[in-house]
């Protein structure tokens, strides 16, 4: 089924919630299980709203969400990365095709350092002591909304 009005309020939806969670993010350093709970059940109605078929895009979409979680989790393991962003980048995947979740793991991964250089000169500038935390959600957030407006602003884009 191809519902575009319905398709749009999603991905109006997923930008408004990928903003309030970096926001989020900014203030308490957590992401939310209810928000990757609503980004996976965004996830589904997409696809219905798409139409996109269970085999083999569906599962495709799956496996690479199942991909993402795999690498994250060791970079949770590291310490490098919190529970919630492994969560979150996971969810997102299966909003995008597998050439958009690796263009959203680029664009995610310059942003993180984009952010976590910023975060760490402001603590040495402030003179704080202890390890700076990160808020990795600005870069998520960053990357979720990069793709999602592409098909807006790059009238060539399939």
């Amino acid at each position: 089924m191809m519902n575009m009005d319905f398709t749009f309020i999603l991905h109006a939806a997923l930008a408004l919630l990928m903003v309030y969670m970096a926001w989020r993010d900014t203030q308490t350093y957590r992401i939310a299980n209810w928000i990757v709970g609503v980004t996976i059940l965004g996830a589904l109605a997409y696809w219905w709203s798409i139409g996109l078929p269970l085999w083999p895009d569906a599962a495709i979409r799956v496996g690479m969400a199942a991909l993402v979680f795999a690498l994250f989790t060791g970079m949770f393991l590291l310490g490098v990365m919190g529970g919630g962003d492994v969560k979150l980048a996971a969810a997102l995947a299966l909003w995008f095709p597998w050439a958009g979740t690796v263009k959203f793991f680029i664009i995610m991964s310059l942003a993180g350092g984009l952010v976590s250089l910023s975060v760490m000169i402001n603590h040495k500038f402030r003179q704080k002591s202890g390890k700076a935390e990160v808020p990795y959600g600005v870069a998520i957030a960053v990357a979720a909304l990069w793709l999602l407006t592409q098909r807006f602003l790059n009238h060539f884009a399939g």
